[in-house]
């Protein structure tokens, strides 16, 4: 009987030792939880920050993708076909496009300006991009990955770090400006 006693009292010791520890646990959890968002909202840090992920396929090499994108002569043709660049005045700013990296960009009549981050031949577009309504010095950043599909090519494009409140009128643009107009001038080229 002094057996059983034992064992009844060692069952429970260990049944409320493990109710401590997880109670210790669970306390100690959310006193992190709310020391780690305190530290995240004194650091400045946002959660809520917009960004653009559109991933369009275009019936042409990726060379060729990558050459409309980066290429002044050829996207000049693209933005034409914009609905931007229809509804600007004629004479605006030419386009140029370095083919260096660190070199700049200026697109559709000048209202789009930035810097090549990188260049990856028919791989990889990475740049610094604004608008010039933008705040002096407010830059996003725009990615272009070209990846092989069939005898296409899909971009998987990210734009972050752009303005609060600007991500639908931007993803909007996107396509209106580049995806479509794209599309219509690599078709034309076959």
């Amino acid at each position: 009987m002094q057996d059983r006693n034992e064992s009844s009292r060692l069952v429970r010791t260990t049944t409320r030792r493990q109710m401590m520890a997880g109670a210790a646990a669970a306390f100690g959890g959310l006193a992190l939880g709310a020391a780690h968002a305190h530290a995240a909202a004194e650091e400045g840090i946002s959660h809520s920050a917009e960004a653009i992920h559109q991933e369009p396929v275009f019936q042409a090499s990726r060379k060729r993708v990558y050459e409309a994108l980066t290429d002044a002569k050829q996207f000049d043709q693209v933005a034409r076909l914009s609905a931007a660049m229809r509804a600007m005045a004629t004479g605006t700013k030419p386009t140029e496009i370095s083919s260096e990296v660190g070199g700049p960009f200026t697109v559709f009549g000048g209202y789009i300006v930035g810097r090549h981050l990188e260049l990856v031949p028919d791989e990889r577009i990475v740049q610094a991009w604004r608008a010039l309504s933008w705040k002096p010095g407010e830059y996003s950043i725009v990615r272009f990955v070209l990846v092989e599909q069939g005898s296409g090519t899909k971009i998987v494009f990210d734009h972050r770090g752009f303005p609060d409140g600007q991500g639908q009128h931007l993803a909007d643009g996107w396509n209106a400006n580049y995806w479509e107009p794209l599309e219509k001038y690599l078709s034309a080229g076959k």
